[in-house]
C-alpha cells in the first residue's frame, strides 16, 4: 500500500513549525531599514563617479554640514553618504573625504567647479 503524506493526527513528538525539535531555532526578523542602507550604489555625473550610501533617520545620530547648501543636517534627519570612487590617492583616501548631502541637495547639485 502506499505511503500517505498527511501527518498523523496523533503524531508523537513535536511537529514542523511548532516551536520543537530539529528546527526549532526561531527566525531572525528582517530588519529592512538595515537591508536597505547597507549597500553602497555607484554613480557615474560629469564630475566623477561617485559612491552613495543612504543613511536612514534611525541612524543618524551626529550633526553634519550639507556641502550643497551649508546649512546643518541634525540627527534624526535621512541623508546621504557620498565619497569618490576614483580617488587621486586610492579608495581609502576618498573614503576618508567622504560627505553628508541632503538628498535633495545631491540630487539637484550643479556640476560646475566651485
Amino acid at each position: 500500500m502506499p505511503r500517505s503524506n498527511r501527518p498523523r493526527r496523533n503524531a508523537p513528538g513535536p511537529r514542523p513549525g511548532s516551536g520543537g525539535g530539529k528546527w526549532a531555532e526561531p527566525v531572525p526578523e528582517l530588519d529592512l531599514e538595515r537591508a536597505r542602507a547597507g549597500i553602497a550604489r555607484r554613480e557615474s555625473a560629469p564630475d566623477g563617479d561617485w559612491m552613495v550610501r543612504t543613511m536612514t533617520a534611525k541612524k543618524a545620530e551626529k550633526q553634519y554640514i550639507c556641502p550643497g547648501c551649508s546649512t546643518a543636517i541634525l540627527p534624526g534627519i535621512a541623508h546621504l553618504v557620498v565619497w569618490s570612487d576614483n580617488h587621486l590617492f586610492g579608495q581609502a583616501a576618498g573614503l576618508a573625504e567622504r560627505r553628508h548631502w541632503h538628498t535633495n541637495c545631491w540630487n539637484t547639485r550643479t556640476y560646475r567647479y566651485r
